[in-house]
């Protein structure tokens, strides 16, 4: 089946426009290996023409065009582009599977998120226009203080490449809602589908320099973004080396960031289990996109007395699960983004089995696919505390798995780790559930399931994983400045200082 791409520009202040270098990447087909496009590369200059869309954005006839107008005016705008999306909806998501790998029916049902968010927050938009000036109640009655929330300014948005739309959507949605001007810079290997929403918001008419998406290198056009003086708040998902950088670049401005950073999240396992139903929560948590999400359950902590029989059915799973071009009708695990990502990937197992652990299943290219950056769900055995495998956030279908005895050792195991983002447990014990969900330290804790997000559920992490959580009302309240107004209401004069009228 072949996909049209097209060749976009730089969108700045409502227009395509080239690169001021006229560099440009290839985009590669992570399924085939081909060319089947490029998009543009940003440097320092484009970004600085961005910036300063955006800030004219804000300042546009005194903010009324956007950053002071009335919530219901921005929500219109998200309502426009959820239709926009929905009628551009199939198209869009076989853009983003021949751009990134993921499985058809994964990228539709990621287009059906991105619509629910722009709804979502049309929604919270217009509820901002009745939650302003609310008050507070003071000890003292010569006093009345109320608070308002205003937009942070201007925001710099950078995404990664596993939920290109999807993790756009979850910042740009809430930045608009909340009335800030935005630079959306997603990943260099999945950026088809972003180039795609500004042709969307051209559409829809939204205002000039509201939004602008600047593709290009993470060292150029994301360094560039991260650094520069008059863009006011950065919000970042990707990796936690990325996020350190972003955060010392942040540093030296006294400016706020949001990171969404890596992860190597446990799935507990209790004895007490339907092994079949949990056998697919477990694959679905560590091999859905891929195996490449930040929150993926790729550190599986059994009891021993199931383990044996427990991850046989996972190998059974995993062997049922179909590996094709991400096009083909039931497809559930597609490519690698990249071929640097894909030796990452088999160089993290390689390195499993060299330091002892057991590949039970998996862990090479599939025999019927020559092409492409394909690598079979693999699950390892054997594996300690100390093991790369065991430690490091892989990004790819691979599942390490531990044996624990006791409920203590497995809290110990599942938070022994730098990471904080998910962690899941598996009992019929909900008590147990319960008790658990307060002792692992993370920020998500999904109960008999995993990998599973919703629009107004908050999303973020701990530790090495990040600060901050995005979606719900917590994703608005990242675009959003608190401001005190206090007013003294009393005829009396205050009385501090003796009044030199009453001296003589």
């Amino acid at each position: 089946m072949a996909i049209a791409v097209a060749s976009r520009q730089l969108f700045i202040d409502g227009e395509w426009k080239a690169p001021i270098l006229n560099k440009r990447i290839p985009i590669i087909n992570p399924s085939n290996e081909n060319i089947i496009g490029d998009i543009p590369a940003a440097t320092k200059e484009d970004v600085d023409l961005a910036v300063d869309a955006a800030k004219r954005a804000i300042s546009r006839n005194k903010g009324r065009d956007w950053c002071t107008a009335s919530g219901s005016v921005r929500a219109g705008y998200l309502r426009a582009i959820a239709a926009k999306v929905t009628e551009k909806k199939n198209e869009l998501g076989k853009l983003e599977s021949i751009d990134c790998g993921k499985p058809l029916d994964e990228a539709l049902g990621d287009m059906g998120g991105v619509i629910g968010c722009f709804e979502y927050y049309a929604g919270l938009a217009e509820g901002l226009d009745t939650k302003q000036k609310a008050p507070i109640s003071l000890p003292m009655n010569t006093f009345k203080s109320y608070v308002l929330k205003e937009p942070i300014g201007v925001v710099a948005l950078i995404t990664p490449w596993n939920y290109p739309l999807s993790m756009a959507a979850r910042k740009i949605a809430p930045a608009l809602a909340a009335g800030c001007a935005a630079i959306l810079k997603p990943s260099e290997l999945a950026s088809v589908t972003c180039l795609e929403l500004g042709e969307i918001c051209r559409e829809v008419g939204l205002p000039p320099g509201v939004l602008n998406i600047v593709t290009g290198l993470g060292h150029e056009a994301g360094a560039s973004l991260a650094s520069h003086p008059d863009v006011d708040m950065i919000s970042f998902t990707g990796s936690s080396a990325t996020g350190s950088k972003i955060m010392t670049a942040a540093a030296q401005l006294i400016k706020p960031v949001f990171l969404e950073l890596g992860g190597k999240s446990p799935i507990l396992v209790f004895e007490d289990v339907d092994l079949d139903k949990v056998a697919e929560w477990t694959i679905y948590g560590c091999f859905y996109t891929n195996g490449q999400i930040c929150s993926a359950t790729s550190r599986l902590i059994v009891h021993e007395s199931i383990a044996v029989e427990f991850v046989n059915r996972l190998v059974k799973w995993a062997k049922n699960i179909k590996i094709s071009d991400p096009l083909e009708e039931g497809c559930r695990l597609g490519p690698i983004v990249s071929e640097a990502q894909y030796k990452k990937v088999l160089n993290f197992i390689s390195t499993a089995k060299s330091e002892g652990a057991t590949i039970l299943t998996g862990g090479r290219r599939p025999e019927n696919l020559k092409k492409g950056y394909f690598v079979e769900p693999t699950i390892i055995t054997d594996v300690t505390t100390s093991m790369q495998i065991w430690r490091e956030e892989v990004f790819g279908p691979v599942l390490s798995v531990k044996t624990f005895s006791t409920e203590e050792e497995a809290i110990d195991l599942a938070n022994d780790t730098h990471y904080g983002l998910g962690s899941a447990v598996m009992s019929n014990d909900l008590e147990r559930c319960e008790r658990l969900s307060k002792v692992l330290k993370s920020g998500i804790v999904w109960i008999n399931c995993a990998q599973t997000g919703f629009v107004r559920a908050p999303w973020g992490g701990i530790k090495r994983s990040g600060f901050g959580r995005e979606l719900g009302e917590w994703g608005l309240d990242n675009y959003l400045s608190v401001k005190q107004v206090t007013r003294y209401i009393s005829d009396e004069q205050w009385g501090w200082y003796q009044s030199p009228s009453k001296m003589s």
